[in-house]
């Protein structure tokens, strides 16, 4: 059963986030970071469904530059 993380990054000192669809948080961040090998992961968690849905995150198949 997957659920959905919100995952923080830092890129270049820019911070990012993403939601991802994983079994936990720590393959939440690790699909991120393969994504992205020059991010820094900051923060792995479940989406706060209520206030993620009034402010929506890039989806980690939308490339983050």
């Amino acid at each position: 059963m997957s659920q959905h993380y919100t995952v923080g990054m830092n890129i270049n000192g820019n911070s990012k986030v993403v939601t991802v669809e994983a079994e936990d948080a720590l393959i939440a961040a690790l699909k991120v970071k393969h994504e992205n090998p020059a991010a820094m992961i900051t923060y792995a968690r479940k989406s706060n469904q209520r206030g993620d849905r009034r402010h929506p995150h890039q989806d980690v198949a939308e490339r983050v530059e």
